[in-house]
């Protein structure tokens, strides 16, 4: 058996192994919690043979909504951060680190603070606009954020100073945030609060229409992207010598990014480390950088790496959650530390 075929076989094997991660790991999600519901329990709910009417209700209002949450905002910031870190030839890029998220938390933050007074102005976004209008304001702040991260890249060669630029981009978003909320009432800020500290429980079904479609779509579209991205990767000479076009697919990068990005964190708040971390760990398992392999193997990865920090977030047996972001660096800090470290070694695959 040559090596070619090995490989292949190794990649199906870890393929296997990740789908059938992700169905235990959706069902164990699903069955803790404050109240622990057992998968014997779990299959009669969804059989509609309910032991107890309480666990129906927990389970298709709570339980069900989170967990799918989970495997699209999974699948889709690992994505996102692939899509950077291939645009920018940096591996340490990501919606987190170059201050895409922060956009869109302050898409939010104007969104949700809105109505109060500032300059003598007031406006009531979520009374008038809804969940549509969150995600639009989150993905206009995310979207201006990173077309202001690309045109500054575009003017230094410098990866560091690019991921400076986009931390510099994240303390000015963070400091209008701070701005509005000083002139917010404190419960508009405590509502703010919590949700930046991440969180899956709070989507609902009706927000969940709104999110499932979009991010869907946008993880399509990411596959039809895998030439362009591969090519990109080898330059902009070569991609431009084998018909693409750079700047459309630039444009292209960008606007799937901001709307993955926009959406996932209008909806659970900002969602950190985990775009930076995955996409290695996707490489690391195929030993691929061909897109047409590593975009699903991404969303596969996201989707287990997501559900695991759910489920450790909820400190199963307890009445609380811990923070998503606390978990999600827990897992995502150390991988990116290593990167810095072994940094030299990974030139090869940008």
């Amino acid at each position: 058996m040559t090596k070619d075929n090995n490989n292949i076989l190794k990649s199906w094997g870890i393929v296997l192994v990740g789908l059938v991660s992700i169905l235990c790991l959706f069902l164990l999600d699903l069955s803790l919690g404050s109240v622990k519901i057992s998968v014997e329990e779990l299959l009669k709910i969804i059989s509609g043979n309910a032991s107890k009417k309480s666990w129906e209700y927990i389970f298709f209002n709570f339980r069900l909504p989170k967990a799918i949450t989970a495997i699209l905002t999974g699948a889709g910031i690992s994505v996102a951060g692939l899509q950077m870190q291939t645009l920018f030839k940096n591996p340490l890029a990501g919606p987190s680190v170059l201050g895409i998220s922060h956009g869109a938390s302050l898409g939010v933050a104007v969104f949700v603070l809105s109505s109060t007074a500032i300059f003598g102005v007031t406006a009531n976004f979520q009374e008038t606009l809804g969940s549509w209008g969150l995600v639009l304001f989150a993905i206009v702040g995310s979207f201006l954020v990173l077309l202001g991260v690309l045109l500054a890249s575009s003017k230094v060669s410098d990866t560091v100073t690019v991921l400076i630029v986009g931390l510099m981009f994240g303390f000015i978003t963070g400091a209008v945030v701070n701005i509005l909320q000083y002139f917010s009432d404190p419960e508009l800020i405590q509502n703010f609060l919590v949700w930046t500290f991440g969180s899956l429980s709070g989507v609902a079904w009706s927000q969940l229409r709104v999110m499932g479609p979009i991010i869907m779509l946008m993880l399509v579209m990411s596959l039809f992207y895998s030439k362009q991205m591969n090519a990109l990767l080898l330059g902009e000479n070569y991609a431009t010598g084998v018909g693409v076009n750079v700047s459309r697919t630039r444009l292209k990068l960008i606007l799937t990014t901001s709307i993955i990005a926009g959406t996932i964190t209008a909806f659970t708040g900002p969602i950190a480390f985990i775009g930076v971390a995955v996409p290695h760990l996707a490489r690391l398992l195929f030993r691929t950088s061909n897109h047409k392999v590593l975009i699903p193997a991404t969303m596969m990865c996201g989707m287990v790496i997501m559900l695991v920090c759910d489920i450790v977030s909820q400190v199963p047996g307890a009445q609380t959650t811990l923070p998503l972001n606390s978990v999600t660096a827990l897992f995502g800090a150390p991988v990116i530390l290593a990167i810095i470290i072994k940094s030299k070694k990974m030139k090869g695959a940008f």
